[in-house]
């Protein structure tokens, strides 16, 4: 397994909700970042099944603040069935009425967020010979550079766009000092194993966490 070169992003947005599994119905955000919610951010600038992304270290660059608002949410969606049937040429009405199963639901979202996230990536074993370490390092620092992305990135939800740029010097200093324990939190989802959810105990060390730190201490549930 080849393990490509460090990179450093710097990440912000109005808002960001990293939703607690732990919450049924209403969404309540963690407090910060979650590791898998970095990796989806780098995977839409840059992702092949070649490699695969490892968070080093998240940056909490401004101070975390809470906004409760309120969002209209789909209670359903379309049916599996009528997906296959369009599949097989059948006509059926594939949308959804927006006056129909509207629900309107309260968030606790993270307000005038900003991230640095430290990470590499790693080859798979699907790599071929054309992928070298070197070759998809550059790919991914001239799309950061450019500031383009496969698809939107996002924080937690679709309507929470992320903006980003590449740091090529030192992280910008972190509004945190001290030590503060964020208690469990999500690490990311395990879909080899029926999309288990594996949690980690994050610490925030002067506005870091860093990622493998807290993994080797605080192992993973």
């Amino acid at each position: 397994m080849a393990i490509g070169y460090g990179i450093r992003l710097k990440v912000w947005g109005d808002y960001a909700c990293f939703t607690r599994p732990e919450m049924k119905t209403e969404r309540v955000s963690y407090d910060v970042m979650t590791p898998s919610a970095a990796r989806g951010i780098l995977e839409a600038i840059h992702w092949k099944p070649a490699i695969s992304w490892k968070i080093d270290r998240i940056h909490v660059l401004n101070p975390i603040k809470f906004d409760n608002i309120r969002r209209n949410e789909r209670a359903g969606k379309i049916p599996a069935g009528k997906v296959k049937s369009a599949l097989r040429g059948g006509e059926v009405a594939l949308f959804q009425d927006s006056s129909q199963d509207a629900v309107q639901r309260a968030s606790l979202v993270l307000r005038d967020v900003c991230y640095g996230i430290d990470a590499h990536f790693e080859l798979t074993d699907q790599a071929g010979p054309e992928d070298t370490v070197e070759k998809h390092y550059n790919i991914t620092l001239r799309r950061m550079r450019k500031g383009q992305c496969f698809y939107q990135p996002y924080f937690g939800c679709r309507e929470f766009p992320v903006r980003f740029e590449l740091v090529e010097g030192e992280m910008p200093a972190s509004c945190y000092t001290g030590e503060k324990d964020l208690g469990f939190m999500l690490y990311d989802i395990d879909f080899a194993d029926g999309m288990k959810a594996v949690f980690y105990r994050a610490v925030m060390v002067d506005g870091i966490i860093d990622i493998q730190r807290c993994l080797a201490f605080g192992g993973v549930s």
